[in-house]
Protein backbone atom coordinates (compact mmCIF):
# COMPACT_ATOMS: atom_id res chain seq x y z
CA UNK A 1 0.00 0.00 0.00
CA UNK A 2 1.26 3.48 -0.87
CA UNK A 3 1.63 5.86 2.06
CA UNK A 4 0.51 9.43 1.35
CA UNK A 5 2.48 11.97 3.35
CA UNK A 6 0.94 15.37 3.98
CA UNK A 7 3.70 17.95 3.66
CA UNK A 8 1.45 21.00 3.89
CA UNK A 9 -2.04 20.27 5.25
CA UNK A 10 -5.37 21.38 3.88
CA UNK A 11 -7.39 23.67 6.12
CA UNK A 12 -10.13 21.82 8.02
CA UNK A 13 -12.33 22.10 11.11
CA UNK A 14 -9.35 21.31 13.36
CA UNK A 15 -6.69 23.31 11.55
CA UNK A 16 -6.76 26.88 10.29
CA UNK A 17 -4.31 29.13 8.47
CA UNK A 18 -3.37 32.36 10.23
CA UNK A 19 -1.79 35.29 8.38
CA UNK A 20 1.36 36.62 10.05
CA UNK A 21 4.15 39.19 9.73
CA UNK A 22 7.29 38.30 11.71
CA UNK A 23 9.34 41.46 11.06
CA UNK A 24 7.91 44.84 12.07
CA UNK A 25 9.12 48.12 13.60
CA UNK A 26 7.29 50.60 15.81
CA UNK A 27 7.97 54.01 17.40
CA UNK A 28 10.00 52.11 20.01
CA UNK A 29 12.84 52.12 17.45
CA UNK A 30 12.62 53.67 13.96
CA UNK A 31 9.02 52.95 12.96
CA UNK A 32 6.30 55.61 12.74
CA UNK A 33 3.36 53.72 14.29
CA UNK A 34 2.72 52.75 17.88
CA UNK A 35 2.30 49.04 18.72
CA UNK A 36 -1.40 49.73 19.24
CA UNK A 37 -1.72 51.30 15.76
CA UNK A 38 0.15 48.41 14.19
CA UNK A 39 -2.18 45.88 15.77
CA UNK A 40 -5.26 47.80 14.62
CA UNK A 41 -4.03 48.22 11.04
CA UNK A 42 -2.74 44.67 10.58
CA UNK A 43 -5.93 43.25 12.03
CA UNK A 44 -7.96 45.38 9.61
CA UNK A 45 -5.91 43.94 6.74
CA UNK A 46 -6.67 40.30 7.54
CA UNK A 47 -3.73 39.43 9.78
CA UNK A 48 -4.03 37.35 12.94
CA UNK A 49 -0.38 37.36 14.09
CA UNK A 50 2.22 40.11 14.37
CA UNK A 51 5.74 40.16 15.81
CA UNK A 52 7.00 43.66 16.56
CA UNK A 53 10.78 43.31 16.27
CA UNK A 54 12.25 46.66 17.19
CA UNK A 55 15.99 47.20 16.85
CA UNK A 56 18.12 45.99 19.75
CA UNK A 57 15.44 46.31 22.47
CA UNK A 58 13.18 43.45 23.51
CA UNK A 59 9.85 44.94 24.57
CA UNK A 60 7.08 42.30 24.97
CA UNK A 61 3.53 43.14 23.85
CA UNK A 62 1.48 40.40 25.50
CA UNK A 63 -1.01 43.04 26.67
CA UNK A 64 -2.12 43.59 23.05
CA UNK A 65 -3.07 39.95 22.46
CA UNK A 66 -6.79 39.20 22.35
CA UNK A 67 -8.96 36.24 21.30
CA UNK A 68 -8.68 37.18 17.61
CA UNK A 69 -5.16 38.56 17.40
CA UNK A 70 -1.82 37.29 18.68
CA UNK A 71 1.23 39.42 19.39
CA UNK A 72 4.49 37.48 19.26
CA UNK A 73 7.39 38.98 21.19
CA UNK A 74 10.69 39.66 19.47
CA UNK A 75 13.48 42.04 18.49
CA UNK A 76 16.09 42.52 15.76
CA UNK A 77 19.87 42.64 16.22
CA UNK A 78 22.76 43.30 13.87
CA UNK A 79 26.47 42.88 13.39
CA UNK A 80 28.16 45.06 10.78
CA UNK A 81 31.35 44.90 8.74
CA UNK A 82 33.12 47.15 6.26
CA UNK A 83 31.74 48.55 3.02
CA UNK A 84 28.19 48.70 4.34
CA UNK A 85 27.87 44.94 4.74
CA UNK A 86 25.77 43.88 7.72
CA UNK A 87 23.92 40.89 9.10
CA UNK A 88 20.50 41.34 10.72
CA UNK A 89 18.73 38.64 12.74
CA UNK A 90 15.27 38.59 14.28
CA UNK A 91 14.69 36.73 17.54
CA UNK A 92 11.04 35.73 18.13
CA UNK A 93 10.29 34.24 21.55
CA UNK A 94 8.78 30.76 21.43
CA UNK A 95 6.90 31.28 24.73
CA UNK A 96 5.01 34.38 25.94
CA UNK A 97 6.82 34.39 29.30
CA UNK A 98 10.26 34.44 27.64
CA UNK A 99 10.96 38.15 28.11
CA UNK A 100 14.70 38.13 28.83
CA UNK A 101 16.88 39.82 26.19
CA UNK A 102 20.02 37.99 25.10
CA UNK A 103 22.91 39.35 23.02
CA UNK A 104 22.29 42.82 24.44
CA UNK A 105 24.65 45.47 23.10
CA UNK A 106 24.24 48.97 24.50
CA UNK A 107 26.48 50.50 21.81
CA UNK A 108 23.99 49.45 19.11
CA UNK A 109 21.01 51.24 20.65
CA UNK A 110 20.10 54.58 19.12
CA UNK A 111 17.18 56.93 18.55
CA UNK A 112 13.91 56.27 20.35
CA UNK A 113 15.18 52.95 21.67
CA UNK A 114 17.47 54.69 24.16
CA UNK A 115 14.49 55.64 26.32
CA UNK A 116 13.55 51.96 26.74
CA UNK A 117 16.84 50.65 28.15
CA UNK A 118 15.63 50.71 31.77
CA UNK A 119 12.56 48.66 30.81
CA UNK A 120 14.62 45.78 29.44
CA UNK A 121 14.94 42.43 31.17
CA UNK A 122 18.55 41.72 30.20
CA UNK A 123 20.05 38.26 30.56
CA UNK A 124 23.34 39.37 32.07
CA UNK A 125 24.90 35.91 31.83
CA UNK A 126 24.76 36.17 28.06
CA UNK A 127 25.65 39.84 27.59
CA UNK A 128 27.48 40.25 24.32
CA UNK A 129 28.92 43.76 24.12
CA UNK A 130 31.31 43.01 21.25
CA UNK A 131 29.77 41.73 18.04
CA UNK A 132 32.01 40.46 15.31
CA UNK A 133 30.97 40.47 11.67
CA UNK A 134 32.45 37.06 10.98
CA UNK A 135 30.88 33.67 10.38
CA UNK A 136 31.90 32.64 13.88
CA UNK A 137 30.54 35.83 15.39
CA UNK A 138 27.16 35.60 13.64
CA UNK A 139 26.85 31.90 14.43
CA UNK A 140 27.41 32.68 18.10
CA UNK A 141 24.46 35.08 17.99
CA UNK A 142 22.27 32.47 16.28
CA UNK A 143 23.31 29.77 18.74
CA UNK A 144 22.62 32.01 21.74
CA UNK A 145 19.19 33.00 20.46
CA UNK A 146 18.15 29.39 19.92
CA UNK A 147 19.63 28.31 23.26
CA UNK A 148 17.35 30.73 25.08
CA UNK A 149 14.15 29.83 23.28
CA UNK A 150 13.93 32.10 20.24
CA UNK A 151 12.98 31.40 16.63
CA UNK A 152 15.91 32.96 14.76
CA UNK A 153 15.59 34.38 11.25
CA UNK A 154 18.28 35.69 8.88
CA UNK A 155 17.05 38.89 7.24
CA UNK A 156 17.20 40.68 3.87
CA UNK A 157 20.58 39.56 2.44
CA UNK A 158 20.22 41.86 -0.58
CA UNK A 159 19.61 45.03 1.45
CA UNK A 160 22.46 43.93 3.73
CA UNK A 161 24.82 43.85 0.72
CA UNK A 162 25.59 40.22 1.56
CA UNK A 163 26.38 37.74 -1.17
CA UNK A 164 27.43 34.09 -1.24
CA UNK A 165 30.76 34.48 0.62
CA UNK A 166 28.96 36.08 3.57
CA UNK A 167 25.64 34.27 4.04
CA UNK A 168 27.04 30.83 3.27
CA UNK A 169 28.93 31.05 6.59
CA UNK A 170 25.76 31.26 8.69
CA UNK A 171 24.65 28.04 10.36
CA UNK A 172 21.54 26.72 12.09
CA UNK A 173 19.16 29.66 11.76
CA UNK A 174 15.51 28.58 11.83
CA UNK A 175 14.58 30.55 8.70
CA UNK A 176 15.73 33.15 6.21
CA UNK A 177 13.81 35.90 4.46
CA UNK A 178 13.08 34.76 0.95
CA UNK A 179 11.38 38.12 0.36
CA UNK A 180 11.41 41.38 2.28
CA UNK A 181 8.62 43.70 1.14
CA UNK A 182 9.95 46.81 2.88
CA UNK A 183 13.24 46.47 1.03
CA UNK A 184 11.47 45.77 -2.28
CA UNK A 185 9.38 48.95 -1.92
CA UNK A 186 12.66 50.86 -1.50
CA UNK A 187 13.97 49.43 -4.78
CA UNK A 188 16.07 46.49 -3.62
CA UNK A 189 15.73 43.16 -5.43
CA UNK A 190 15.08 41.31 -2.19
CA UNK A 191 13.60 38.18 -3.78
CA UNK A 192 16.17 35.80 -2.34
CA UNK A 193 15.34 32.39 -3.79
CA UNK A 194 18.90 32.07 -5.06
CA UNK A 195 20.30 32.67 -1.57
CA UNK A 196 17.85 30.15 -0.09
CA UNK A 197 18.99 27.53 -2.60
CA UNK A 198 22.65 28.35 -1.92
CA UNK A 199 22.16 27.72 1.78
CA UNK A 200 20.14 24.55 1.21
CA UNK A 201 22.71 23.17 -1.21
CA UNK A 202 25.39 23.89 1.37
CA UNK A 203 23.65 21.56 3.81
CA UNK A 204 21.52 23.99 5.82
CA UNK A 205 18.01 22.82 6.69
CA UNK A 206 16.11 26.02 7.29
CA UNK A 207 12.71 27.43 6.42
CA UNK A 208 11.92 30.54 4.38
CA UNK A 209 9.66 33.45 5.31
CA UNK A 210 8.26 36.51 3.59
CA UNK A 211 8.07 39.61 5.77
CA UNK A 212 7.21 43.31 5.62
CA UNK A 213 10.02 44.77 7.73
CA UNK A 214 7.73 47.78 7.82
CA UNK A 215 8.59 51.19 9.24
CA UNK A 216 5.46 53.00 7.94
CA UNK A 217 7.13 56.21 6.85
CA UNK A 218 4.41 56.52 4.18
CA UNK A 219 0.66 56.18 4.81
CA UNK A 220 -1.13 52.91 4.06
CA UNK A 221 -2.79 54.45 1.00
CA UNK A 222 0.57 55.32 -0.59
CA UNK A 223 2.16 53.13 -3.30
CA UNK A 224 5.31 53.37 -1.14
CA UNK A 225 3.58 51.80 1.88
CA UNK A 226 5.81 49.02 3.23
CA UNK A 227 3.09 47.01 5.00
CA UNK A 228 0.88 44.05 3.95
CA UNK A 229 3.11 42.81 1.12
CA UNK A 230 5.13 39.94 2.64
CA UNK A 231 3.65 37.40 5.01
CA UNK A 232 3.40 33.78 6.06
CA UNK A 233 0.33 31.59 6.45
CA UNK A 234 0.65 29.42 9.57
CA UNK A 235 -1.29 26.14 9.90
CA UNK A 236 -2.26 25.77 13.55
CA UNK A 237 -5.07 24.23 15.62
CA UNK A 238 -5.53 27.54 17.44
CA UNK A 239 -4.29 31.09 17.84
CA UNK A 240 -2.63 30.28 21.17
CA UNK A 241 0.94 31.51 21.47
CA UNK A 242 2.56 28.08 21.87
CA UNK A 243 0.47 26.52 19.08
CA UNK A 244 1.60 29.21 16.64
CA UNK A 245 5.27 29.01 17.63
CA UNK A 246 5.16 25.20 17.54
CA UNK A 247 3.90 25.45 13.96
CA UNK A 248 6.79 27.81 13.20
CA UNK A 249 9.37 25.41 14.63
CA UNK A 250 7.86 22.53 12.63
CA UNK A 251 7.66 24.43 9.35
CA UNK A 252 3.88 24.26 9.15
CA UNK A 253 3.54 27.40 7.08
CA UNK A 254 4.18 28.89 3.67
CA UNK A 255 5.18 32.37 2.49
CA UNK A 256 3.33 34.66 0.12
CA UNK A 257 3.54 38.13 -1.40
CA UNK A 258 1.07 40.77 -2.54
CA UNK A 259 0.07 44.31 -1.60
CA UNK A 260 -2.53 45.90 0.65
CA UNK A 261 -4.87 45.84 -2.38
CA UNK A 262 -4.08 42.31 -3.57
CA UNK A 263 -3.87 39.08 -1.55
CA UNK A 264 -1.06 36.86 -2.77
CA UNK A 265 -1.31 33.32 -4.17
CA UNK A 266 -2.36 30.48 -1.86
CA UNK A 267 -1.19 26.93 -1.29
CA UNK A 268 -4.08 24.61 -0.41
CA UNK A 269 -2.24 21.32 0.12
CA UNK A 270 1.03 19.55 -0.70
CA UNK A 271 1.20 15.75 -0.50
CA UNK A 272 3.73 13.08 -1.43
CA UNK A 273 2.74 9.53 -2.34
CA UNK A 274 5.75 7.36 -3.14
CA UNK A 275 7.50 9.47 -5.82
CA UNK A 276 4.44 11.52 -6.81
CA UNK A 277 4.27 15.07 -5.49
CA UNK A 278 0.85 16.73 -5.73
CA UNK A 279 0.32 20.45 -5.18
CA UNK A 280 -3.09 22.09 -4.81
CA UNK A 281 -3.36 25.88 -4.93
CA UNK A 282 -5.68 28.79 -5.41
CA UNK A 283 -5.91 30.28 -8.92
CA UNK A 284 -2.34 30.65 -10.20
CA UNK A 285 -0.47 31.13 -13.46
CA UNK A 286 2.28 28.62 -12.77
CA UNK A 287 3.49 25.97 -10.31
CA UNK A 288 7.25 25.38 -10.25
CA UNK A 289 9.16 22.49 -8.69
CA UNK A 290 12.71 23.48 -7.62
CA UNK A 291 14.98 20.66 -6.37
CA UNK A 292 18.61 20.29 -5.37
CA UNK A 293 19.49 18.79 -8.75
CA UNK A 294 19.17 20.22 -12.25
CA UNK A 295 15.67 18.77 -12.57
CA UNK A 296 13.43 21.82 -12.25
CA UNK A 297 9.92 21.49 -13.65
CA UNK A 298 7.00 23.86 -14.15
CA UNK A 299 3.33 23.64 -15.08
CA UNK A 300 2.01 26.77 -16.80
CA UNK A 301 -1.57 27.80 -17.44
CA UNK A 302 -2.64 28.91 -20.89
CA UNK A 303 -2.32 32.64 -21.49
CA UNK A 304 -4.87 34.52 -19.39
CA UNK A 305 -6.09 31.35 -17.65
CA UNK A 306 -5.26 29.79 -14.30
CA UNK A 307 -4.53 26.38 -12.83
CA UNK A 308 -5.09 24.92 -9.36
CA UNK A 309 -3.06 21.74 -9.32
CA UNK A 310 0.16 20.12 -10.51
CA UNK A 311 1.79 16.71 -10.14
CA UNK A 312 5.54 16.09 -10.33
CA UNK A 313 7.64 12.94 -10.22
CA UNK A 314 10.53 13.14 -7.75
CA UNK A 315 13.88 11.46 -8.24
CA UNK A 316 14.55 8.84 -5.57
CA UNK A 317 17.79 10.42 -4.39
CA UNK A 318 16.74 14.08 -4.54
CA UNK A 319 18.23 15.92 -1.54
CA UNK A 320 15.54 18.59 -1.24
CA UNK A 321 12.79 20.30 -3.18
CA UNK A 322 10.60 23.36 -2.78
CA UNK A 323 7.63 24.82 -4.64
CA UNK A 324 7.03 28.34 -6.00
CA UNK A 325 3.65 29.41 -7.34
CA UNK A 326 2.94 32.61 -9.27
CA UNK A 327 -0.43 34.29 -9.88
CA UNK A 328 -1.63 36.30 -12.88
CA UNK A 329 -0.30 39.54 -11.32
CA UNK A 330 3.20 38.12 -10.89
CA UNK A 331 3.02 37.73 -7.11
CA UNK A 332 4.62 34.60 -5.70
CA UNK A 333 4.16 32.16 -2.84
CA UNK A 334 6.89 29.86 -1.57
CA UNK A 335 6.83 26.54 0.24
CA UNK A 336 9.51 25.61 2.70
CA UNK A 337 12.12 23.13 1.51
CA UNK A 338 11.32 19.45 2.03
CA UNK A 339 13.96 16.76 2.46
CA UNK A 340 12.85 13.37 1.04
CA UNK A 341 15.20 11.30 3.20
CA UNK A 342 13.55 12.75 6.30
CA UNK A 343 10.02 12.09 5.09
Amino acid sequence: MKMKKILLPEENENLKYYKANLHCHSVISDGKKTPEQLKKDYKANGYSVLAITDHEVFIPHNDLTDSNFLMLNGYEIEASGVGGKTCHLCFVALAPDNTSEVCFCKERIHGNSKSYIEKLNINKKEKMLIRKYTGRGINKLIKTGKKYGFFVTYNHPTWSLESYPQYIRYKNADAMEITNYGCAVCGYDDDNGHAYDDMLRNGEKLFCISTDDNHNIFPDSSPDCDSYGGYIMIASPSLKYEDITSALKNGMFYSSTGTYMHTGPEFREITLEKDELRIKTGDVRSIAYIPYSRDCKIVNARHGETINEAVFKIKKREKYFRIVITDLFGYKAYSNAFFPKEL
